[in-house]
């Protein structure tokens, strides 16, 4: 089954759009009263991906007495402690969410989207011919980071791992995680009888789970095609743009008011839906991080363009700056003062001047 196939069924069910249930055998997704949902392995649907693994959590070493045991895979990397075995746990259950849909209170909501776009802008790096190797590494951190932060994790987990060139590679004991995390399956499925009280599934199935977490770490490490979002009719223009960041690129170098015009008519249409929301959202967070990132005085051009109807104006500017925390991140990152910028300020509401004023 290709990952897009799956993706698409997440999206769909996600944002609830109501399309026929894709074939994404050997993972289904159930979803719950609450409107969660997860992905269940196909042939046995007693368990699912996410946690196949939670009874084989190791036992943290930063409460009660000094441990003094040895890793699962001590064999495999007798360079692990117990601390670093913890923290790869926290990696690989984390990696292994990046699918599940779960609902969450207002806060949670943008840490839940930040999370989502920044998997799927690491799917795009690898093939964006019009950023310098500097951009795309810039970048590539920033969605890494943001990706576990959102999740979120701990300090330790955050920082665990670096890039070396398209691997991730914790750092501290230089092991690819690709390689931990196919010895982990590995251990587990050659061993099944002896955690047979822990594990529910079979020896197929915990390869079946492998295959899909080294999938998800491809996409993260930039290993793999791009993902796309599913189009639909009257938002053509808009998923475009958001499934090929060079179209963005190419057209904003070449004319801006033509990425303008498309925002303007996206206002300008009647209708809503949660998937439509989600690509607006989308759209103006990569006209944050892939131009105004570089450039943030380019936030000029885009007021001076819409600030003849201002309420359009008001609504991409404080959906840019409110709906995740990446345009205050990254003016901090840059010593960007926001009250040098008077053309913008004069259409914040009153939670963007709560944040940034």
């Amino acid at each position: 089954m290709p990952l897009q196939t799956l993706y698409n069924e997440y999206v769909n069910i996600k944002w609830k759009r109501s399309r026929t249930p894709a074939h994404t055998e050997p993972f289904e997704y159930g979803i719950y009263e609450d409107d969660s949902a997860d992905l269940f392995l196909t042939d046995s649907f007693e368990e699912t991906f996410t946690n196949w693994m939670s009874q084989l959590q190791p036992k943290d070493p930063y409460y009660g007495a000094k441990p003094n045991g040895k890793p699962v895979l001590t064999d495999v990397f007798n360079q692990l402690d117990m601390y670093d075995e913890l923290t790869l746990y926290y990696l690989l259950f984390t990696i292994n969410t990046t699918m599940s849909i779960n609902t969450y209170n207002c806060y949670s909501d943008m840490n839940d989207f930040m999370k989502s776009y920044s998997f799927f802008q690491l799917s795009q790096l690898s093939e964006a011919i019009r950023l310098n190797d500097e951009q795309k590494q810039q970048l590539r951190d920033i969605f890494y980071f943001f990706y576990l932060f959102a999740h979120p994790v701990n300090e330790e987990t955050l920082y665990a791992c670096s890039f070396t060139e398209n691997r991730l590679v914790y750092t501290q004991k230089a092991i690819s995680l690709e390689r931990y995390f196919s010895a982990f399956h590995d251990h587990y499925c050659e061993n099944r009888e002896l955690y047979s009280e822990h594990i529910v599934i079979t020896p197929h199935e915990i390869q079946v789970c492998k295959h899909l977490t080294l999938e998800l770490l491809a996409v993260i490490e930039g290993r793999s095609p791009k993902l796309s979002m599913p189009s639909e009719v009257g938002l053509e223009s808009v998923v475009a743009l958001i499934s090929d960041v060079d179209q963005m690129l190419e057209m904003y170098e070449g004319d801006p008011i033509a990425l303008f015009n498309i925002i303007g008519d996206f206002l300008a249409e009647d209708g809503s839906s949660l998937y439509r929301d989600h690509c607006f959202t989308t759209l103006l967070q990569n006209y944050a991080l892939y131009i105004l990132y570089f450039n943030f005085d380019e936030l000029h051009t885009l007021v001076d363009h819409f600030k003849v109807t201002p309420l359009s104006c008001e609504i991409i500017i404080n959906k840019m700056f409110t709906d995740t925390i990446f345009m205050r991140w990254f003016m901090k990152r840059k010593d960007i003062e926001i009250t040098t910028y008077p053309d913008v300020i004069q259409f914040f509401n009153e939670e963007a001047r709560r944040m940034y004023l």
